[in-house]
Formats: C-alpha cells, sequence, structure tokens
C-alpha cells in the first residue's frame, strides 16, 4: 500500500525519497527477523489463537502510523505492524495446506494469497486514492479498521482443528514437530536454503523496483499522481492472474512453473527499462510484472515447506527470505537513484537480481533429483522424504 503513498509521504514527514524508502526496507526488514522469531516463540502453541494475535499486532502498528506526528514514530509503526507479517503468512499457509488433500495443497496456499494478491487490485490504488484526496494518514486509518474486521474474522470462521499441529485435515505438510530443536534441524537441508534464496532474489528484483513504481510512471512516463490508482490496479490484476496460474502451475510441475515465472519477470523487468517512456507499452508490462512476479509463490512455499518436512518455521523462513529480498530491493532502487540512474534504474537492477534469483533456481531444479538432496520427485512435483 505504502508503494502508491510514497510521494504523498515523503512530502507530509518533510523526508527524503530515500529516507521514505526505508519505511518500505525497514518494513521488510522486521518481516524477515519477526517471520523467524515469532514463529519459533509460538512453535508450541496453537496456531489459531497465534493468527489472531498477529493480526491485533497489524492492527496496533497501522494505528501508530496513523497518529505518528513524525516520521521516527512513523517508522515505528511500520515495525510494529511488521512484525505479524511473516509469522502470518507462513502459519497460515500451513492451515490453510490442512484444509484441502495433498494434491491440491499449492492451490490452497495459491487461494489463501489471493487475499494478498486481491488487496493489490483493491486495496493498493484504494489507499493511492485516500490519500491523494484526504492525505495519507486516512489510508492508515481505514487500514486499521479492516484490519479490525479481518481479526474478528478468523477469530469466528477459522475451524480451531485446523489451527493444532498434526490435527485433523488432509494437507500433506502437517506440522507434526513443533518442538524448535526439531524444526530447526529442517535448515540442513540444502534445498532448503537454495529456495529460500531463489525467493529472496526474485522477490527482491520485483519489489526493487515496484517500490519506486509511482514516480516511474509519473516521473518518466508521464502519468498523473491520480493515474497512479488505476495502473495499481492493473498491477494488482496481473498479481491475482499470475498467483492463480502459479497455484496450479505448481501443482503440475512445481519447478518448470518456477523457471518459466521467473525468466518471465527479468525479461519484463528489462523491457519495462526500456520502454518506461511509452504509455501503453508501461500499462503492459506493470500487468506482466504482476504475472511473473507473484506466479512464483505457491510453488516457493509448498517447495520450502516440503522440503523441510512440514514445520512451519520454514514456512515463515520463506516469507523471511521474501521480505529480505524487499528490503535489499528497496534499498538497492534507492542508490541506484540516487546516484543518478533515474527512476528506470530499479526496473535494470531488478533484471539483474532476477536473473541471479533464475540461476540460484536452475541449480536447485537439477540438484532435486539427486540422491542426497534430501528430496524425490513424484508427479513433477518435488516432495519431502519424511522419516
Amino acid at each position: 500500500m505504502i508503494a502508491g503513498l510514497l510521494p504523498q509521504v515523503s512530502h507530509g514527514l518533510n523526508v527524503s525519497t530515500a529516507a521514505a524508502g526505508w519505511l518500505i526496507s525497514g518494513y521488510a526488514l522486521t518481516v524477515a527477523v519477526g517471520a523467524i522469531a515469532v514463529t519459533a516463540a509460538t512453535a508450541s502453541l496453537p496456531q489459531k489463537p497465534v493468527l489472531v494475535g498477529l493480526v491485533a499486532l497489524f492492527v496496533a502498528g497501522n494505528l501508530l502510523s496513523a497518529i505518528a506526528p513524525g516520521y521516527g514514530l512513523m517508522l515505528l509503526g511500520r515495525v510494529v505492524a511488521a512484525l505479524c507479517h511473516g509469522s502470518f503468512f507462513g502459519i497460515g499457509s500451513l492451515v490453510a495446506r490442512r484444509l484441502v488433500p495433498p494434491e491440491r495443497a499449492s492451490r490452497a496456499v495459491a487461494l489463501m494469497f489471493a487475499g494478498l494478491t486481491v488487496a493489490n487490485v483493491l486495496g493498493v490504488p484504494f489507499g493511492a486514492l485516500v490519500g491523494e484526496r484526504w492525505g495519507w494518514r486516512a489510508t492508515f486509518w481505514a487500514i486499521t479498521a479492516i484490519g479490525a474486521v479481518a481479526l474478528v474474522a478468523i477469530a469466528a470462521l477459522i475451524p480451531a482443528w485446523a489451527g493444532v499441529s498434526g490435527g485433523a485435515g488432509g494437507a500433506g505438510a502437517s506440522g507434526g514437530r513443533s518442538d524448535l530443536r526439531s524444526q530447526l534441524r529442517a535448515f540442513r537441508s540444502t534445498q532448503v536454503w537454495l529456495t529460500l534464496t531463489a525467493t529472496a532474489l526474485g522477490y527482491g528484483g520485483m519489489f526493487g523496483a515496484f517500490s519506486y513504481i509511482a514516480y516511474t510512471f509519473t516521473r518518466v512516463t508521464g502519468f498523473s499522481t491520480t493515474d497512479v490508482a488505476w495502473l495499481l490496479v492493473v498491477y494488482g490484476t496481473g498479481l491475482v492472474v499470475g498467483n492463480i496460474a502459479g497455484g496450479r502451475g505448481a501443482d503440475h510441475n512445481r519447478d518448470v512453473t518456477l523457471l518459466v515465472s521467473l525468466t518471465g519477470l527479468a525479461l519484463t523487468l528489462v523491457a519495462f527499462g526500456l520502454l518506461a517512456s511509452n504509455r501503453p507499452a508501461s500499462v503492459i508490462l506493470v500487468f506482466l510484472l504482476g504475472v511473473f512476479g507473484f506466479a512464483t509463490v505457491p510453488g516457493m512455499i509448498t517447495r520450502v515447506t516440503d522440503a523441510a518436512g512440514g514445520v512451519p518455521l520454514a514456512a515463515s523462513a520463506n516469507v523471511s527470505a521474501s521480505n529480505v529480498g524487499n528490503a535489499v530491493g528497496a534499498w538497492l532502487g534507492g542508490v541506484v537513484i540516487s546516484a543518478g540512474w533515474g527512476y528506470t534504474g530499479p526496473l535494470f537492477v531488478g533484471a539483474g537480481v532476477v536473473g541471479v534469483g533464475l540461476g540460484v533456481m536452475g541449480w536447485a531444479a537439477r540438484g532435486a533429483v539427486d540422491a542426497g538432496s534430501g528430496v524425490e520427485r513424484t508427479g513433477g512435483v518435488v516432495e519431502a522424504r519424511r522419516p
């Protein structure tokens, strides 16, 4: 949401573009740390009440940002809200998997993440529109209210058994081992680390460019600030399409889907950098940015959790890795803009980062069938061997 408000926040708090970018990077870094720390701290607890508590933290952080009188408190609010993010999506993805048969695991994760993609279709442009008309603080007030509704809905509608590790349900990754030491042992797998690295690089390339997309549209393409809202709808629509296609593709052949998605993302970023001054091309390319960028999400999450034997910490670690990528990508984008590369600079840098991620994913895919990798290929999907 804040990517569409970055110019207004920067002006309202009287800080530079690079400093405003830290409201994205700081959030992402906190997600990276919080995903591991919070999941580890709550490993032995039933997961439904943990999800409720995490959303309460989200509400509190956004409320703090809404009332923040200056940059410091605004950043603190972002940090508080970010503490819930990684664990919520990590634990939530496992809860979603428990509700379906194993062969629909990636699609279940995609359906859960559809909330995030719909937020980009509706929430991000809505936030930009509210910020444009009533000020950026009004957007944070709206997010606080929506978070409160979500808290009540989760408490009322998520079945309790789906939030208990090893409970009823058909998920292939039940997460039966809840002690921290057992969860940490899962990280001995090379496939886990390769998948986490590919996740960080893929996300870093996409969100490093997306963090400054409002500037690209207004300073390079020539759109007005009011156009940013509908352009973000186009991007968000791409996220929805990519999320659905990526989930279905991953259930059919996960590694091929991931390799194709990362290749498409790298090529899209290069093309966007070259054609950013062309309005029709920019509209098409921001849509493809969403499609290829989010097509990797379901497959990456199920790949890392399968390679780790279904432990909750692995799912949260994947969210953590993505936000390490987000933070580094946003930082690199700010660096190249400050160095005089202009507002297309983050697009080219992002393409390079994704290219490295593609190489790592290729390495992981080749090693997935090795006898010593701890995984085997079944029906086109990498499955973890469980004791």
